[in-house]
């Protein structure tokens, strides 16, 4: 399987954005509105889209979730540890280890969608939507807390007005309950999901700065190692110890191996962090991805 081909789509988007924003008119004034508007209305739209166009068969998928959580635990803990580790508390800037400690644990799910299709077919695409219903809305709020507790806002207030976990826990009531978008909302919504992909993308290359780089070099290895590294190992001792099925394993294997969420950046850049920085890591992250999506499959066998 080619995965440079997969992934090439979002880097390429990203190089577009990075090259319109510095060399036409169309400048940092034209892109931060367009980060408002993904913010607030489009990734919303893409997260509960889906979320809800997938049913969760929780009886049949009860064990493949347990482990998706406990990987995303596990890689959450240890984005949130790196400033308390030994050696390392001295030399991670907090107020950048809050905004980009995201990127250690929240996944592009549109590559995971047509990577676990690719591989296990309907029933890939089955298991892979229900761990993204469970485990977003748990990343999403792991990834807001730590900036509104470094910013000193109220952390519940932040979790309840975030529009990104707005859509995601609503979007998970929705499907839990049994309720079906109408026929004619779904190409709307769909478009919607597609545009607010390419525009997310594009503004995160719009918003790189390669000179962040230089004060946060050691945070940048750690956290991208977290992603790229021991996500995969950690989902492929939680998968043998549940017992589960090869199809289930090897959806959670591409699940721990993907790269970061193209709205990490927003997200950052929106709460007042510094996006220039988690642009660039969100980039880092879609190249490694290409080593990492491999390693991931090739640990199961």
């Amino acid at each position: 399987m080619n995965f440079a081909q997969l992934l090439f789509p979002d880097f390429s988007l990203i190089l577009c954005g990075f090259l319109v924003c510095r060399f036409t008119p169309l400048n940092r004034q034209v892109w931060e509105p367009v980060e408002r508007l993904v913010y607030f209305f489009l990734f919303p739209v893409l997260l509960f889209y889906s979320i809800v166009r997938s049913p969760l068969d929780l009886q049949a998928t009860s064990s493949l979730i347990g482990a998706g959580v406990l990987t995303g635990l596990c890689g959450i803990g240890l984005a949130y540890a790196l400033p308390y580790l030994p050696g390392l508390k001295n030399r991670i800037d907090p107020r950048l280890h809050a905004g980009s400690a995201q990127v250690a644990f929240r996944f592009n799910s549109f590559i995971g969608l047509a990577l676990a299709e690719r591989v296990a077919g309907a029933q890939g695409l089955l298991l892979i939507s229900v761990l993204i219903g469970f485990c977003v809305p748990m990343f999403n709020i792991a990834a807001v807390f730590p900036m509104a507790r470094h910013g000193q806002r109220s952390v519940w207030g932040e979790l309840v007005r975030n529009p990104l976990i707005l859509a995601t826990v609503s979007g998970l009531a929705f499907n839990l309950l049994g309720l079906q978008l109408p026929a004619w909302a779904e190409p709307s919504l769909s478009r919607i999901g597609g545009a607010s992909l390419a525009l997310g993308l594009m503004s995160a290359g719009a918003g790189l700065q390669f000179s962040s780089f230089n004060r946060g070099q050691l945070l940048a290895m750690m956290t991208l190692g977290i992603r790229h590294a021991l996500t995969p190992c950690i989902a492929l001792s939680l998968g043998l110890w549940m017992g589960l099925q090869p199809a289930q394993h090897t959806v959670l294997m591409i699940f721990s191996a993907l790269p970061t969420a193209s709205t990490c950046y927003v997200l950052a850049s929106r709460m007042g962090y510094d996006g220039p920085y988690v642009a660039g890591l969100v980039t880092l992250s879609t190249l490694l991805g290409m080593a990492s999506l491999p390693f991931a499959i090739a640990l199961l066998s």
